[in-house]
Order: structure tokens, then C-alpha cells, then sequence
């Protein structure tokens, strides 16, 4: 990765009048922020269809997108939807996502215009839907089919349905298809829309020399469609129900770990298959990315294993994955892998052999610099080229939150590396002194939250790992951008040479 800076914001985050982030005109106006101001990365969260606590790491397929992330205005625009239909919109917060109204809201109106495209859309239209249908059949299929029942159970887990429907067996699937034909095709047509503006918008941004950094969470949801139609995968017993799952041990975060809840893999199974699963589901982030974080990749070393009965993720062991034979069947699938490895939490050489072994740049958290000596990797004097750095990620505080929480010995630790006192803090604000430190190191990449760029404090906070909900909600307007804050970040861009 060439030297670069970018700017991680989440599509949800963006401004709209229906609620939530759109890939609507607001989200080329972004795109046209990143290429004013210098930057070359646009980095975003998982883009699937969440489910539990409405986080992007928990979503209902691997593979599908959000349809929560469509443009209303441009389903208009595409003459997929009639402008009448959204005349009665609900007042929404501009600074909150009240995900129970938005989702509301929302599939009310997509479903109107699927009502309306199946009607009226032009038969060049209705051909392109069935070509996508058919291109992405491989898990579209199972998808759509998985969500019509989901509906239809009035959203309760899939290992909660009648037997024969959880197994899958072929009379149960017959059944459903043919009662629910047309549930069926409107999650098809949900996902058509999303990545027809998806497409759109990734195109846009690299016609302006902007290149999108997307996320693979490593583990998919227990209630997802891949676990669904792909049971031999994962540690289930015999009622669908999984035996262990995946999380992390007492880190930073949390004294007593964080107990994911998702399925772990049956790596065994998926090498005898040459990890076929794996093989397209980089595949499809492929097209939709420039570059891929693939989150914990400290998973594919080792990962935490706790039995699914036990409470909290403090009892557990470490499992070994399957390292590098999986890398070098996606290579040999796919080519050179544009992959950043999320590197952090417990890291031992191991991890670290595996990540230098395949080439991948790591990735580096100021925040996390200060708790440590002077010999921690966090510290930007310990940078090295092939890295991806940050103040924080989407699940660590705001730069402006971290720092008012230090205490004093800290916080003077912090003025001391920086080389500066309290009254520069003052006069500047910590962000930008945190941006510049960032910025000026010789880490290939730097990513910094817009919500750093705008100086805001916890409130503004995207994630609290650990907490169940309450998270992934914080958006801005333009207006929230003053001038000065472009001219900043485009100067700073522009003098260390990124």
C-alpha cells in the first residue's frame, strides 16, 4: 500500500432525511470531501444486513448487503419508486439512528417499490434483475429464501422453526418456496437495488481516485443464512443449537472477556473442501472493496473457543485455525489478497509469523500506545511501513472522549511524547495534535474517524464492546464541517506527504 490517508465512516453515519445513511447523493458529496481534502481511502464497516443489536458484525448473511443502506430518492430517480410514497416521512433525527422507527419505515417503502418495479420497470430493467438473480445464485438463493422464513416466523431464530424447515429437508424447502414465491424474489429485488448503488457509488469513488477499504468479519451470526444452509460448517448439535462459540478472553475492553455468540467453523470439514466457502465469500468482498480488513485475524492462528453453556467468555481455550493453508487456497483461487489483517487483542509471535508470512500490513491504535513503555508497537516511533494505522477504531472512544478520561499521570505522558504542553492541547484541540502525530508517522496508511476529524466527544462514540445496545447510531450533517476543518485536514494531508 502506497503512502495514503483516509477517512472511516460508516455509510450508516451519513446524512438523509429518512433516518439512517443512504447511498443517496449525500454519500457522493462524502465521496467528493475525500478527494477535496487529499484522501485516498474510504473506509467502511461490514455492508450485510444486521440483525441482533443492529451491529454490522452480526449480520444475516456473509454475503448479502443492507437494504436498510438503499437510496429511497434514487430508487425514484431509477423510476423504481413513485416520489408520492414518500410524502408522509417521518421527522428523524439528524445526529441519531432510531433503528425500530428507521426499520419500520424503511421496508414499508422498499416494499412498496418492489410492488412498483414488478408493475411497471421497463423490461431492460426486469432483465438485469433476473441476470443479477442468476449471477449471485450461489447464496442469494438461500438468502432470500432464509429471510422469507424469518418473516414469516416473525423474526425468531432459525433453530426456534419446525424441525423439518431447520434441517432443510427437501420436501420442508419445497414447501416454503412455493408459499412464499413472492417474499422470496422482494429480498432478491432488495439486494438488486443494494448493489446496483452500491456499484455506483464504488465507482464513483474510484473514478476520483478514491479507494474503498471494506471489513470481512472473521465469524459469521449463528442466525445468518450461512449457518442455516451450511450447518455441516460449524460446531452444531443435533437441534441446530452450537455446541462452542467464539470470543475473546479479559482484554482491554472487558474483564470478562467478550462472548461473542457466534459459531465457530469446523475447519477440518471446510479444508477437505478446499475451503470453497471461504474462497467465494472473498470473492464477493472483492468486488464490492479495493482492499479488505478481514476483522480478528488473529482467529486464523488461534481463537478463543468457550463452551456455548457458559456465561461469559472468562472460561475458554485457545483452538488452533487453519493458518496459512487457508491463505494460500485463496491465493491460488484469487490471485495477490488486498487484505489488511486486524491485529490486535492477544497477539503472539505466532500471529504475528502469520501475518508477515502472507505479506499483510497490520494494523496500529494510538490510543492504545500509553499503557504500555516506550517499547510498545503503539507508539509511533515503533511504526513500521507495512502498517495501517489509527487514533481508534469504530470499538475504541473518540479521540477527544480518550483523552478527557486519562488521569493526570497519563495525560502527562501523552504531552510528553507529543513534545507539547496543556495550552497547545487548549488552543488546537487534542484531535488535531492526535491527527497530526498520526499523519506524520511512516505507516503506509493512516485512517482517521470523521468523528476525530469533527472534534466530537463520546457521544459521538460508534461501538462499546461488550454492550448489547445502544450502539452503531451516531451521524452528522455537512453543516457539522466547518471550512477550517477542511483546510486543516487538507493541509495536513498535503505536508506529510500522504
Amino acid at each position: 500500500m502506497e503512502r495514503a490517508s483516509g477517512i472511516l465512516l460508516h455509510p450508516t453515519s451519513l446524512p438523509g432525511k429518512y433516518g439512517i445513511g443512504e447511498f443517496n447523493d449525500q454519500a457522493y458529496r462524502f465521496i467528493e470531501l475525500l478527494a477535496e481534502t487529499g484522501q485516498k481511502m474510504w473506509q467502511v464497516l461490514p455492508l450485510g444486513p444486521t440483525g441482533y443489536g443492529d451491529s454490522p458484525y452480526q449480520c444475516f448473511s456473509a454475503f448479502a448487503g443492507n437494504p436498510l443502506l438503499i437510496s429511497l430518492e434514487h430508487l425514484v430517480h431509477s423510476k423504481a419508486l413513485e416520489a408520492k410514497d414518500m410524502e408522509d416521512a417521518p421527522e428523524f433525527d439528524d445526529h441519531q439512528i432510531s433503528y425500530g422507527d428507521v426499520i419500520d419505515y424503511k421496508f414499508d417503502i422498499l416494499h412498496k417499490s418492489y410492488i412498483y418495479f414488478m408493475q411497471y420497470a421497463p423490461p431492460a430493467e426486469h432483465e438485469a434483475f433476473e441476470v443479477f438473480c442468476d449471477e449471485n445464485k450461489s447464496w442469494l438463493d438461500d438468502f432470500a429464501v432464509f429471510m422469507a422464513i424469518k418473516a414469516a416466523h416473525k423474526g425468531e431464530a432459525w433453530n426456534t422453526w419446525a424441525d423439518d424447515i431447520a434441517r432443510r429437508t427437501p420436501r420442508a424447502l419445497a414447501s416454503w418456496r412455493s408459499r412464499l414465491s413472492t417474499q422470496i424474489q422482494e429480498q432478491q429485488y432488495f439486494q438488486y437495488q443494494f448493489f446496483k448503488q452500491w456499484n455506483n457509488v464504488k465507482a464513483y469513488a474510484n473514478e476520483k481516485g478514491i479507494q474503498i477499504v471494506g471489513d470481512i468479519p472473521i465469524f459469521v451470526a449463528f442466525d445468518s443464512a450461512d449457518a442455516w444452509a451450511n450447518k455441516e460448517l460449524f460446531f452444531f448439535d443435533d437441534r441446530g443449537n452450537p455446541t462452542v462459540i467464539a470470543g475473546v478472553p479479559p482484554d482491554y475492553f472487558s474483564p470478562t472477556g467478550q462472548r461473542w455468540g457466534n459459531p465457530l467453523y469446523r475447519w477440518d470439514v471446510m479444508a477437505k473442501r478446499g475451503y470453497a466457502w471461504w474462497i467465494e465469500r472473498v470473492r464477493a468482498s472483492c468486488r464490492l472493496f479495493d482492499y479488505i480488513r478481514i476483522d480478528h485475524f488473529r482467529g486464523f492462528e488461534s481463537y478463543w473457543e468457550v463452551q456455548a453453556s457458559e456465561p461469559t467468555a472468562e472460561k475458554g481455550k485457545w483452538v488452533k485455525g487453519p493458518g496459512k493453508a487457508l491463505f494460500d487456497a485463496l491465493k491460488a483461487a484469487l490471485g495477490e489478497l488486498p487484505i489488511i489483517a486486524e491485529d490486535l487483542g492477544v497477539i503472539t509471535p505466532e500471529v504475528e509469523e502469520l501475518r508477515d508470512q502472507l505479506g499483510f500490513p497490520g494494523m496500529r491504535i494510538l490510543q492504545f500506545a500509553f499503557v504500555a513503555d516506550t517499547a510498545s508497537n503503539f507508539l509511533p516511533h515503533n511504526y513500521i511501513h507495512n502498517t495501517v494505522a489509527y487514533i481508534g477504531s469504530h470499538d475504541n472512544d473518540t479521540a477527544v472522549g480518550w483523552y478527557s478520561k486519562l488521569d493526570a499521570k497519563t495525560r502527562q505522558e501523552v504531552l510528553d511524547y507529543i513534545g507539547i504542553d496543556e495550552g497547545l492541547v487548549e488552543r488546537n484541540g487534542i484531535h488535531w495534535v492526535l491527527i497530526r502525530l498520526l499523519l506524520s508517522s511512516v505507516a503506509n496508511t493512516s485512517i482517521v474517524t470523521l468523528q476525530d476529524i469533527l472534534g466530537l466527544g463520546d457521544e459521538a462514540r460508534m461501538n462499546y464492546p461488550g454492550r448489547a445496545d445502544g450502539n452503531w447510531s451516531w451521524r452528522f450533517t455537512f453543516e457539522d464541517i466547518a471550512p477550517e476543518m477542511k483546510q486543516k485536514l487538507t493541509r495536513l494531508t498535503k505536508t506529510y506527504g500522504r
